[in-house]
């Protein structure tokens, strides 16, 4: 197939979170199962200036604004997999000239809605000029789900882009593309379409996701649970009646972790590489990473890793209850992140006033997150929701037993360590349900319990390090959803 991937980030030319790590390894799993990926993204100041070997092409599109006209300008650069290439749109103005994606720390860019409407009529118009048949076009997020619309409404006709199938993918529900109502004419789509009911009107103001939603002939979000916590109130956002309508067009497919990036047995970020056969590694990594939060190197201590934006969706306020609930208790913990500031001056004083137990670094570190997933023994992502989750799959893949709250992708990937799962050698780490300090606090106490038994954690680690989340586990169930909607659309059953 010929598979158009279009994301607004995309590792490693730019990033704000795990958007751009599945848009990064989602394709180039797809390619090396012999399909043909082109993947669309803006050009970015950043990506300008990060010394890629990008070739700068003089193939334009010029697009209608509003009452003008704007022309990008496409560049490309190849995949190292065959038959896979990076396709870069070219605005200075809208992208090339800014330090950030979508904003600056004091909000959103105001003009987000031209800039990203641009954006998705550069991609339609650049692939039906192309020649080259579209198989499946595969969006995500708002920032280009008005690409289905165009599809159905301006290039049913088009020999490329006729028979193509689309795809949109909410990695994450709460981020929604909401502009105000004169922006749809930026979009170039009929007032018609400025409805609650089919269209893009959402409580006064024109809702990019929503639209998406309502016209891509399948919809994916990144965990089976997610995919149904979304057509909850609690969960949907708003738009959870948008998604029990289009449940028969929804899917749960987990993201994967790039194994070329996140394998112990290979990592040039941590001081000693390990398997699940041979663990001493883990031990020197676990002894280093002690010695550079400056706690004391005793292997019979219990260190606790987190690495996390600090914000509220990440369960930052029961993790800062919690402990304090567990002040008596014997254990080390360490914080890796940044976000919020009320959140920076929490854990900065918590790292100032016991400094031998907790490790406070408020940066982005890449090599340092390394360090702690290699270096701890147990991994924290108490989440308020959490649509898939990453840091989980690291933590298993690196033999850190996870302590999570149940929702969203993690509790899909990480078996309760029960009675019933310990003596059957399926669990993987420990989960709790409620949103609480208390609940947090019990998991985490269980997970110390069975630290004590050397045997018991060993055996939970290596389940762990067992599992398969890798890509291309699931790109073959995006390629299996692929191949479904493509072969509908071509016997003329197709939404």
């Amino acid at each position: 197939m010929h598979i158009v991937y279009v994301s607004s980030e995309v590792v490693p030319f730019a990033k704000t979170g795990g958007l751009a790590d599945v848009a990064g390894a989602l394709p180039r799993a797809l390619a090396r199962r012999g399909h043909s990926v082109s993947v669309i993204l803006p050009y970015y100041k950043i990506a300008a200036e990060g010394g890629y070997p990008i070739e700068r092409t003089e193939i334009t599109v010029t697009v209608p604004m509003e009452g003008r006209e704007e022309t990008a300008r496409l560049h490309r650069m190849p995949m190292k997999e065959k038959r896979g290439t990076f396709w870069f749109v070219d605005h200075p103005g809208f992208f090339g000239e800014r330090k950030e994606l979508y904003g600056t720390p004091e909000g959103d860019y105001p003009d987000n809605g031209e800039r990203f409407a641009f954006f998705c009529k550069v991609v339609s118009e650049f692939l039906h000029r192309m020649g080259e048949p579209v198989d499946v076009v595969h969006c995500n997020d708002w920032q280009s789900a008005l690409l289905p619309i165009y599809l159905k409404l301006w290039y049913r006709e088009s020999g490329v882009l006729g028979g193509a199938a689309s795809v949109l993918t909410i990695h994450n529900l709460a981020y929604q593309g909401s502009f105000p109502a004169s922006d749809l004419r930026l979009t170039g789509l009929p007032e018609s379409l400025y409805t609650p009911h089919g269209g893009l009107e959402f409580f006064g103001r024109v809702n990019f996701l929503k639209g998406g939603l309502l016209f891509a002939d399948a919809l994916t979000t990144v965990s089976r649970r997610y995919a149904e916590e979304i057509r909850t109130e609690e969960f949907g956002a708003g738009l959870d009646g948008v998604l029990r309508l289009r449940a028969d067009r929804l899917h749960g497919i987990p993201n994967g972790i790039d194994a070329s990036v996140w394998n112990p047995e290979k990592d040039p970020h941590i001081p000693s590489r390990y398997s699940a056969a041979k663990m001493d590694g883990k031990r020197c990594c676990k002894k280093a990473l002690q010695k550079e939060c400056g706690f004391e190197e005793d292997p019979s201590i219990p260190l606790v890793g987190m690495i996390t934006r600090l914000a509220d969706q990440k369960g930052l306020d029961i993790t800062v209850e919690a402990l304090r609930k567990l002040a008596r208790a014997r254990f080390q913990f360490v914080l890796l992140g940044t976000g919020d500031e009320k959140y920076h001056r929490i854990f900065e004083r918590l790292g100032k006033r016991n400094p031998s137990r907790y490790g406070v670094f408020l940066r982005f570190d890449n090599p340092l997150a390394h360090r702690i997933e290699a270096g701890s023994d147990i991994f924290l992502m108490p989440s308020r929701y959490e649509p898939c989750g990453l840091n989980q799959l690291y933590s298993l893949r690196y033999g850190t037993v996870p302590v999570v709250r149940a929702t969203g992708g993690l509790a899909d990937t990480v078996t309760d360590a029960g009675e019933e799962s310990l003596a059957d050698g399926t669990a993987t780490g420990f989960r709790f349900d409620e949103y609480d300090a208390g609940a947090l606090a019990g998991a985490l106490k269980r997970a110390f319990a069975l630290f004590a038994d050397r045997r018991a954690w060993l055996r939970l680690a290596r389940t762990g390090m067992a599992q398969d989340w890798s890509w291309d586990r699931s790109a073959s169930a995006y390629q299996n959803l692929y191949q479904e909607i493509v072969q509908t659309r071509r016997d003329g059953a197709g939404a």
